[in-house]
């Protein structure tokens, strides 16, 4: 997809299938996708659709059984993080690579003290005493906006409102300052206003500690205020891939349009004018998907052609697409 060097993590031809009595779900399905040093990519698509778990088989946080990493490379600074020891692994996460969960309520211990677990993180990796760890998680709550934080660290998860929650993650996600952050549905739970904070937070700490971010989310209005590179998913595989505003300005992938279009607009009074559209249809079931294009059976442009599977094709430069209508 690029140029190799400038890349921090490189995810080549990954498949992770859950393996279950009615059969095998191929949750991620063949993708490929990169994210430079510093940069925020943009993962997108409907509930169900491999996003998570792609984000879970990078930190090979896969429940096995059901779920196994069937086939390919996860490089991260160079290193294909599946060939490593777990004991090794255990190293990466957390240090080099942390990971916002969507509920902090079940991230977070709820009968440990905010000061315990963010301390917890830097003892393991960072070697601290008690103390270092403790005074250096008051630093962390004071960096991601907490007030009173010499007050706060003390108190217990169910103490804290959701939006501080999840504050609270983001600081021990950052603990060990990683190179990359993940984060999952960072604000679904929580209220508008409130996830707004939290992306403004997470961009503003973007830039201070020149850490790389893949951003998960359903929400395509969260994408175009963060992310500069956005990859769309559908039933486990990438289906569109660019930089965001060829995405939002043309996208090319009809499931990208269609998403596109069942956001509410505000521009020149069109809110009123135009009806929002839906998708058609539901997205198949990982054991019972359709053959040849996974899209096809919601698909207005549906043709013969789409009996077979098309390739993740570059039409522009930087932008791909897998669709038989740029064939």
């Amino acid at each position: 997809m690029g140029q190799e060097n400038s890349f921090l993590l490189k995810i080549r031809n990954l498949h992770t299938y859950f393996f279950t009595d009615e059969g095998v779900a191929k949750a991620v399905d063949g993708v490929d996708l990169e994210l430079e040093e510093k940069g925020t990519l943009g993962l997108v698509g409907e509930s169900g659709c491999g996003k998570s778990v792609t984000a879970l088989s990078i930190m090979r946080l896969i429940p096995d059984p059901p779920g196994k990493i069937v086939q390919g490379e996860v490089i991260f600074g160079g290193v294909n993080l599946l060939s490593l020891t777990e004991g090794e692994m255990r190293k990466v996460r957390g240090r080099s690579i942390s990971m916002i969960f969507q509920e902090p309520m079940t991230s977070l211990n709820p009968v440990f003290q905010i000061g315990d677990q963010i301390s917890e993180v830097l003892r393991l990796h960072e070697g601290l005493s008690k103390k270092e760890a403790w005074n250096r998680s008051i630093e962390m709550l004071r960096m991601v906006g907490i007030p009173s934080p010499e007050r706060r660290v003390a108190e217990y998860p169910h103490q804290l409102s959701g939006g501080m929650r999840q504050r609270a993650m983001i600081a021990m996600a950052l603990a060990c300052r990683p190179k990359l952050m993940i984060a999952d549905e960072p604000t679904t739970a929580l209220d508008v206003t409130i996830q707004a904070q939290i992306l403004e937070l997470i961009n503003r700490l973007q830039k201070e500690t020149g850490m790389s971010v893949i951003l998960i989310t359903h929400n395509l209005g969260v994408i175009a205020e963060t992310a500069q590179k956005v990859a769309v998913m559908y039933a486990g595989r990438i289906v569109e891939y660019a930089p965001v505003r060829p995405l939002f300005v043309t996208p090319r992938h009809p499931y990208t349009q269609g998403l596109l279009k069942s956001i509410p607009r505000l521009d020149e009074g069109q809110a009123r004018k135009q009806r929002l559209e839906a998708i058609p249809g539901l997205v198949p079931s990982l054991l019972d998907l359709p053959p040849g294009c996974k899209f096809s059976n919601r698909c207005k442009y549906v043709m013969d052609k789409c009996q077979a599977e098309p390739a993740l094709k570059e039409i522009d430069p930087g932008h791909f697409v897998r669709c038989w209508l740029y064939e």
